[in-house]
């Protein structure tokens, strides 16, 4: 069956490939037959249905933006280190229209797929020690370098048509003066080391795939992230800022990320550097003060620099030291955020149960 490609919204997408690839070797003997990834959804494709193969798809985005896929009948594609891991996470009676791929058989999946979405990375939240630094690097560098390589040895007719690859506004560096958008030159800490490297191995991908490096700032939902460890302790009545509380939050709503995503996967327009941050940044002492009147509990009762140096050590820097960061870039593009302010963003997480 002759391959071919259909438009949506101005980005090529395909239909399902054959199962079974045929290549031949360089000595012009056929190669071994490739079993290729077999999507669980075996109804009628449509032109605006996508195949996205995901990275870091069992962590706090990545569950949110699957359920998303899979609830705009799009098929979703687990690139995993662990499969028992993933199944856990999606559990086969749950989620019956995904496929889950261990390491080895990324390339396969990747190979007809429409876009991969790279959210692939160890948490950064926790003591770092040499090893755990230059593990928060490696698990970034590797996977992304990783795929890359997977997408470029393609051939053009099966290559996916659009990358979207996860990094971090921690590119910028910290600073309680300066503002930052997508023009701002990189910081020089660790963190803006490691989204540089990051941000180098994905920009390698062969430049007919369109890429998407999303900056992504501070993620608020009620599974995960940051929000869910702070909540605790306002239930015990000992929230409050952190460290000074004038270090610059950049958040953004778990929804409006998702949502981005899932603009970039299909608008065109929607390439280089965006800024995965809510258009209205602010203080932690002004977020710990919203979150203190969503869930009726005291916000005065600040945690200091050296109690958490003490748990976190060098790590404290994540929540000690911050940058105001502006979407420009979304702003641009006529990206509709849902929840633009810090209030709105906590009273709906609040509301949804946490």
């Amino acid at each position: 069956m002759a391959l071919f490609r259909t438009t949506f919204r101005g980005t090529e997408m395909r239909p399902p490939v054959p199962n079974i690839s045929r290549r031949t070797l360089a000595n012009g003997d056929p190669a071994p037959r490739v079993v290729r990834c077999k999507d669980a959804n075996n109804g009628p494709s449509s032109s605006n249905q996508l195949t996205v193969s995901i990275t870091g798809a069992t962590g706090f985005i990545g569950r949110k933006l699957v359920q998303r896929l899979l609830a705009e009948n799009h098929n979703v594609r687990v690139l995993t280190r662990s499969t028992s891991k993933a199944r856990s996470v999606f559990p086969a009676q749950e989620f019956p229209g995904i496929v889950i791929a261990e390491d080895p058989e990324w390339g396969n999946c990747i190979e007809g797929s429409s876009a991969i979405v790279n959210l692939a990375g160890m948490p950064i939240s926790t003591r770092w020690s040499p090893e755990i630094k230059k593990d928060i690097k490696q698990s970034r560098v590797d996977v992304t370098s990783k795929v890359v390589g997977l997408i470029n040895q393609l051939d053009d007719d099966v290559r996916p048509s659009v990358f979207i690859s996860a990094t971090a506004i921690g590119y910028y560096g910290t600073s309680e003066t300066k503002v930052f958008d997508e023009q701002s030159p990189s910081g020089s800490d660790y963190l803006a080391e490691v989204c540089r490297e990051w941000e180098a191995r994905a920009s390698g991908v062969d430049k007919k795939v369109r890429l998407v490096l999303i900056r992504i700032g501070v993620v608020l939902g009620k599974d995960g992230g940051a929000l869910a460890k702070m909540i605790p302790l306002f239930n015990l009545f000992a929230g409050g800022p952190l460290g000074s509380g004038q270090q610059w939050f950049s958040w953004i709503h778990l929804d409006d990320l998702v949502n981005l995503i899932m603009e970039a996967l299909v608008n065109p327009t929607y390439k280089g550097v965006i800024n995965g941050t809510a258009p209205n940044p602010v203080r932690l002492s002004e977020m710990c003060n919203n979150l203190g009147k969503v869930m009726g509990r005291p916000s005065w009762l600040p945690v200091p620099d050296f109690a958490l140096k003490a748990v976190l050590g060098e790590g404290a820097t994540i929540v000690l030291d911050g940058q105001k960061v502006l979407p420009l870039r979304a702003k641009e593009l006529g990206f509709s955020y849902r929840y633009p302010y810090i209030n709105n963003a906590l009273k709906a997480i609040m509301s949804d149960g946490i």
